[in-house]
């Protein structure tokens, strides 16, 4: 049986996905007095706060200084932890708990891969702290995703080969980064999203381990 399973945070445990966008817009609009179009989002998915500035100024098509790059970096992530502030395990996402649980009840263990640095305070605020057994810092990652390093992190800080583990994203990049990590992927949203993965389910709501079993049961039989 698998014996890991590897967390993207925004998107898919939390419903915080949406507070980072309207993060870089608050930004955007302070700094700048622009404003940013809804399909620029997809650039910012699943990517760290300094890649999702990157694409950001490049769209503004604005350059600084890496002094001001860092100080606004910096910004929207307070402003990021200021809309945090009311989070709660009812911002949770439909499914997942009880997923999380079941994992847990079965002894598999949890890790959190994501690339956001407020992760550990994202799992204390949805109380979830508990059932994670490694967090990955991504400030220390080389590369971000869809690089494969955050999850290959993740995976060792379970004591755990990339082979015995399972990973959920929402994200490209994220899927990417999993196989490229050769970990079995579950992907979480439509087609265009996550069409890429091993397994996809619509939304949280529709997980279920049985499914995720056979899946990763059936790669690495025919690996």
């Amino acid at each position: 049986m698998m014996k890991g399973a590897l967390f993207d945070l925004d998107g898919v445990i939390a419903d915080t996905a949406s507070l980072h966008f309207k993060s870089w817009r608050k930004l955007a609009e302070k700094n700048f007095g622009r404003s940013l179009p809804d399909d620029l989002e997809q650039r910012t998915k699943g990517v760290s706060r300094s890649d999702s500035l990157a694409a950001i100024l490049e769209y503004l098509e604005i350059k600084v200084s890496e002094t001001e790059f860092n100080r606004l970096a910096e910004e929207k992530n307070l402003i990021y932890r200021d809309f945090l502030k009311d989070l709660s395990p009812d911002d949770i996402l439909p499914g997942m708990r009880d997923f999380i649980e079941e994992l847990k009840n079965r002894g598999i263990m949890m890790a959190l891969a994501s690339a956001s640095q407020n992760g550990p305070f994202i799992l204390e605020r949805t109380g979830l702290s508990d059932c994670f057994n490694a967090v990955v810092d991504p400030s220390k990652i080389k590369a971000g995703k869809p690089a494969p390093d955050i999850y290959l992190a993740a995976a060792a800080a379970l004591g755990l080969s990339p082979r015995e583990c399972v990973g959920f994203e929402d994200a490209v990049s994220g899927i990417q980064s999993l196989k490229a990590a050769g970990i079995v992927s579950v992907g979480i949203g439509n087609e265009n999203e996550v069409g890429q993965a091993d397994l996809r389910f619509a939304s949280t709501g529709d997980i279920n381990y049985d499914d995720v079993e056979e899946v990763w049961s059936e790669i690495m039989n025919n690996a």
